[in-house]
């Protein structure tokens, strides 16, 4: 299945203050995110942000808050932002496609897209914008998600599937912008 603009929504899982300098490849992994949401708000997909405990891990980064300032915030308890209730009434609710990153890959993504894929949902998990302290905790995460039809995706394959097409003064700004 293919990532339509028109039916998907990002969410942004966690990439906090406190929890990102442990992350593996952190400052690439928080660059990945600024750039999904950035494409996001140009293509016009809408973007919810979940914060796990921010008065303890902090709130979401600033290179992450400077670019989602229109997006739907969302904190929560749970790992699984699906189980905690939170994404009621966002924009997760209201569209059938999920595009999620973020951090931990093997924790709090993993058991969301997991939750959002048994309630029914398309859930698709943007590898390089994904991340856990150990590498491998983050690979076991996509093996696992994948094995229950969750598609591991790179950020240029989110960007071309919302596009749909080239030729349009839509494609031609976001490659000029986002594509290098």
């Amino acid at each position: 299945m293919l990532m339509n603009r028109d039916k998907s929504v990002l969410l942004i899982v966690d990439v906090q203050a406190k929890l990102a300098p442990f992350i593996h490849d952190n400052e690439k992994v928080a660059a990945h995110c600024v750039w999904l949401a950035q494409v996001a708000a140009r293509v016009g997909v809408p973007v919810v942000v979940t914060e796990h405990f921010p008065e303890k891990i902090g709130g979401t980064l600033e290179s992450v808050r400077a670019v989602t300032a229109d997006a739907h915030y969302v904190a929560k308890q749970c790992f699984s932002a699906q189980a905690d209730g939170c994404l009621d009434g966002t924009a997760v609710e209201q569209r059938r496609q999920v595009i999620v990153c973020g951090t931990e890959a093997h924790v709090c993504v993993q058991q969301t897209a997991l939750d959002l894929r048994w309630a029914g949902k398309e859930v698709f998990i943007v590898a390089e914008a994904s991340g856990s302290r150990d590498p491998a905790n983050r690979d076991l995460a996509f093996e696992r998600m994948r094995g229950h039809g969750i598609e591991i995706v790179s950020r240029e394959m989110v960007a071309f599937e919302w596009l749909q097409r080239g030729g349009t003064e839509l494609f031609r700004e976001v490659n000029r912008d986002f594509i290098r």
